[in-house]
């Protein structure tokens, strides 16, 4: 398990677990919502789709493992063919709502850092999101289905007895 790809959908505990298999297995990870959006100088910008997928290609190239986390994007399917091991989180919908108002929260408080504008019409996004990701959630599946090999499902992280 040296090139792991993370998916899930908003608030489903990508990043925490990412940080944990990182620390753990002493493998770089990267947040696909970085490589998506590019902080330089001059600001935040988003890059095209081809750029994203040249981003990922060249981390793939330049280390022999890895861990991408983030959700369901056309550019980061790639991933799908470059990993090892594919986690899906999937926990239960109440616990992924409660959890993108609790970080709003701790966002406007001041307790967690993000690397967007967290507003209002963020904390509406990721509810759209999530919806539209349940509403969508056959597609999800069958894009899915060739990789079931390589595929462990996790309601929650700690399934997999990470502490």
């Amino acid at each position: 398990m040296r090139k792991i790809y993370i998916i899930g959908i908003v608030a489903s505990g990508k990043t925490t677990l990412a940080k944990r298999l990182s620390k753990q297995l002493n493998i770089p990870w990267h947040e696909l919502d970085c490589v998506v959006y590019h902080q330089s100088d001059e600001g935040r910008y988003k890059r095209t789709p081809e750029k994203q997928q040249e981003v990922i290609a060249d981390i793939d190239q330049s280390s022999d493992g890895w861990i991408f986390e983030g959700v369901d994007r056309s550019s980061y399917r790639c991933l799908y063919e470059m990993a090892d091991t594919i986690i899906v989180l999937d926990p239960p919908l109440w616990k992924r709502r409660y959890r993108i108002f609790a970080r709003y929260v701790k966002q406007q408080i001041g307790i967690e850092k993000c690397h967007y504008k967290s507003d209002l019409k963020m904390l509406r996004n990721m509810y759209q999101w999530t919806n539209d990701f349940e509403r969508n959630r056959a597609e999800f599946e069958a894009r899915l289905k060739p990789y079931q090999g390589k595929i462990m499902r996790v309601a929650d992280s700690k399934e997999l007895g990470l502490g």
